[in-house]
């Protein structure tokens, strides 16, 4: 991209954050995007709070050399282990005129209005799930809600493995959706709280009751996004708008290539870079 533009930037650990900029690039097409997987250090899940914000910070920085001025980390894991830390101490001490937003919060502001019984459930990584992000985040916007949490460990390398379109990973989904609705019956929403989730949606619907509502987060963060840059018109002026995307990763770019072709349903060129 021309050292010249200055592209929103998207973050995350490996390829979930594609079904995250696909919504984003759908709502907001006029804009240049830079996309970061973070391949070679994947998946963040069960890393340390202290690795996880080591690695996100680093791609941050990364993000901002390129020259883009607003960064969405489209990881669960990174938003609920990384984004506080670089929000009120990074960005507020070294890169004052940076801005670095998440998918927890957005989410978190709505989801509660999709449930009927006031019992939402969350599926997610390890680490987001042990972060009690999301439960902190909706009891602030609805304290009546309750919120069910279930980690789901399995799940995010049989999708980056492409292992997930045959039966491999049934009984993983089977049991840890079993395991969800033990904590409560009434759970009448569930949200996939791990940007790769999407990709599974219809296996998922397989093994929960039909009146339970699925929310993926792709559309609920763009529509976010396009509020955001609404209310900071100031930041909007400083991105720009060429329609351009590009295609990074930490590891191999053939690889990362083919496998988010499954998650952006198109055909994409990478670039290798290091960090």
């Amino acid at each position: 991209m021309a050292k010249n533009n200055h592209p929103i930037g998207i973050f995350d650990s490996g390829y979930g954050g594609l079904t995250v900029f696909r919504s984003i690039r759908d709502f907001l097409p006029q804009y240049d995007y830079l996309y970061l997987g973070d391949n070679a250090r994947a998946p963040y899940g069960n890393r340390s709070f202290d690795t996880v914000y080591e690695y996100t910070l680093q791609s941050v920085e990364w993000f901002f050399k390129q020259g883009c001025p607003l960064v969405i980390l489209a990881c669960n894991t990174a938003s609920a282990k990384a984004l506080r830390t670089i929000q009120q101490n990074d960005l507020a001490q070294r890169y004052p005129d940076k801005r670095v937003l998440g998918v927890i919060r957005p989410t978190a502001e709505v989801i509660a209005g999709y449930s009927r019984s006031g019992k939402i459930g969350i599926l997610g990584t390890i680490g987001t799930i042990n972060s009690q992000s999301y439960c902190i985040e909706i009891n602030h916007f609805s304290p009546s809600t309750t919120v069910y949490q279930q980690a789901c460990p399995m799940w995010v390398p049989f999708i980056e493995n492409g292992s997930h379109i045959g039966n491999e990973m049934d009984y993983f989904i089977e049991s840890d959706l079993k395991a969800l609705f033990e904590q409560n019956a009434e759970i009448d929403t569930i949200l996939l709280g791990c940007t790769h989730y999407p990709l599974i949606i219809d296996k998922i619907r397989q093994y929960v009751p039909p009146h339970v509502t699925i929310v993926s987060q792709g559309n609920i963060v763009a529509s976010s996004l396009v509020d955001y840059l609404l209310r900071h018109p100031d930041m909007a002026s400083r991105l720009t708008k060429n329609g351009m995307t590009e295609f990074c990763t930490t590891d191999d770019p053939v690889n990362f290539a083919t496998q988010g072709r499954m998650f952006l349903d198109e055909e994409i060129e990478a670039k290798h870079v290091r960090l």
